[in-house]
């Protein structure tokens, strides 16, 4: 009897694919969605969240993949295989957990469309991590990943080679509709798949996984198509520097900027780290243009006339330490603002980053400059990357599911999406509102509801990758008992090389007399360890982390003390 019974579990499971989804339900960041089929797990998207004004000493938030270590790893319990991971597009809340949690699992193959791949690889280097990501292009959109037969869908959002995908099992078809808007007149003029999702629809469809962040919004998300016309008019008129702030990857907002600037013979500067990275790798790949003399470097500012000048600047999120932030703090000698000077906010804030922004919108305007953005009545500047109601009814059109599940929104969305889904006919028992953690259970027919398993918020330090709370608990024990050690590293922005002796400066330590000693010691063995890296490490967080590892194996080692060790890092 016991075996008939597991015979017929097995059975079940065999014709079942589970969809869980470790971050994405009921926040619009973290996005980790897993498919699993037999002992096969296929992962889409492992993205990274940002956090709120709350999580005090918070810098990232990450997905619980407890279940992925307790269930694919050679000591788990359930030895499953995960055989591949899929990357929807090149934004951090879908590829910026890959350093921290690729590191924690076995190998296995992932693929993502060219410019995607391109940011994921970048991001792994920067990392010191092995590049892994392989390309997919949408011309051969097609591959097989274990029982998985995946078709790669271009659809249209706020950076270029973002995918849908078709997901064929041997139990069923599945629509992975991530972050999308369908604009018929995109900036890079390439269109939505439209023939690729009827295809698609003509095969079956069981369940469509949906975006849902705008299914609020009446109507249709507008087209870029009028952005360009407005920097050019906002430039014509300034009489000072123009700064345009944007999400680093919108490689289409940064070449919209850029067409205004060459119309206007306003020589461009790009300015911050993660922009200047995406400015090279859309270069390379031909996804950004630039007429040859139109682009300057910072140091060149001082140079040309205020009118002379637009800046393309990362930080539109108020980030701590970013581009944006620092020149509104008078941190960059050749980039001073002044009244005359303009910043368009060409980003909305990211759910979460509302009060640092507006810090930053207050500081530059205590500069005297004006400050253009959604809340300033002066024209449109930016578009929305996501879909309105009528963008998702029209791709529940296209696709013809049998069932509905948001994903990548807050829990207000999700009721409006089955809003949206209830107008076309659907019944409440075929819209699915899920948690992270909640198991739906698919097959060709049917969807239901499985077990919920336990999904913890992870609060993680950039520095040192732990999760806060073991972070905090040691921090304040190692500061209340031996005291604080910063450590003042410059190291040249070319090639990540120790650029000058590092200051010390300690507090409530017992090393004082050994201060020389100390610093001798350290800019020998740091610039050692920096020389030993492979390639150009240029990444300020890994950076820190070798910085930090250096000093406390040496402190501990020759004076059996720990202090906090808090590098600074500092480009020259």
């Amino acid at each position: 009897m016991a075996k008939e019974q597991t015979q017929k579990t097995e059975k079940m499971q065999a014709e079942t694919v589970k969809f869980l989804s470790l971050g994405g339900e009921e926040d619009v960041t973290r996005n980790m969605y897993l498919y699993e089929y037999k002992d096969q797990i296929l992962i889409v998207d492992c993205g990274l969240g940002f956090p709120d004004e709350t999580m005090l000493g918070v810098d990232l938030l990450l997905p619980d993949i407890t279940y992925l270590l307790q269930n694919s790893m050679p000591e788990g319990k359930a030895k499953k295989k995960i055989v591949g991971m899929l990357l929807t597009h090149g934004h951090e809340d879908h590829i910026g957990g890959l350093p921290y949690i690729l590191p924690q699992l076995p190998s296995f193959p992932i693929y993502g469309s060219p410019l995607t791949a391109a940011l994921a690889n970048e991001k792994l280097t920067e990392f010191n991590t092995q590049p892994v990501v392989k390309t997919v292009t949408f011309t051969n959109g097609n591959i097989q990943i274990g029982d998985f037969n995946i078709t790669f869908i271009h659809v249209t959002h706020s950076i270029p080679d973002a995918a849908h995908f078709f997901i064929e099992t041997p139990v069923g078809n599945y629509y992975h509709g991530a972050d999308y808007k369908f604009d018929l007149t995109p900036a890079d003029q390439k269109r939505t798949e439209f023939r690729k999702i009827t295809q698609a629809a003509q095969k079956g469809i069981t369940v469509l996984f949906s975006d849902c962040l705008g299914a609020e919004r009446p109507g249709f998300t507008p087209s870029e198509e009028m952005l360009t016309q407005n920097f050019e008019k906002t430039m014509r008129e300034s009489q000072g520097k123009v700064f345009v702030t944007t999400n680093s990857s919108n490689v289409s907002r940064l070449n919209q900027a850029i067409e205004a600037a060459e119309k206007l013979n306003r020589k461009v500067c790009f300015v911050g780290r993660s922009i200047i990275k995406v400015k090279q790798i859309a270069q390379k790949l031909g996804y950004l243009h630039i007429k040859r003399g139109t682009e300057i470097q910072i140091e060149a500012i001082p140079r040309y006339k205020s009118n002379q000048v637009m800046l393309l600047v990362a930080g539109s999120q108020g980030q701590e330490n970013s581009a944006m932030t620092r020149i509104a703090g008078g941190e960059y000698n050749a980039i001073k603002l002044q009244p005359s000077d303009m910043v368009i906010f060409s980003a909305d804030p990211i759910p979460g980053n509302e009060l640092a922004v507006s810090s930053l919108v207050d500081a530059i305007a205590k500069k005297g400059a004006t400050v253009i953005n959604s809340d300033s009545g002066s024209g449109s500047y930016h578009v929305s990357g996501h879909g309105s109601s009528g963008d998702h009814m029209l791709l529940i059109s296209l696709t013809q599911p049998k069932f509905l599940l948001p994903i990548s929104g807050t829990y207000r969305h999700m009721i409006a999406y089955r809003n949206l889904g209830e107008k076309m006919n659907y019944k409440r028992n075929q819209i699915f509102l899920i948690e992270n953690g909640q198991e739906v259970l698919l097959n060709a027919q049917q969807a239901k509801m499985g077990k919920k398993i336990e999904v913890k918020n992870v609060y993680v330090d950039e520095v040192s990758g732990e999760e806060l709370e073991s972070y905090v608990i040691r921090d304040r024990e190692r500061l209340a008992q031996e005291g604080v050690l910063i450590l003042l590293v410059e190291i040249k922005a070319s090639n990540g090389q120790l650029a000058s002796k590092p200051e010390v400066i300690m507090r409530g330590t017992s090393l004082s007399e050994s201060r020389e000693e100390l610093t001798k010691y350290l800019q020998k063995e740091i610039a050692k360890a920096l020389s030993n890296q492979k390639g150009n490490v240029t990444n300020r967080v890994y950076i820190r982390r070798v910085v930090g590892d250096v000093a406390e194996r040496y402190i501990f080692k020759k004076f059996h003390s720990q202090p906090l060790v808090l590098p600074v890092v500092i480009e020259v």
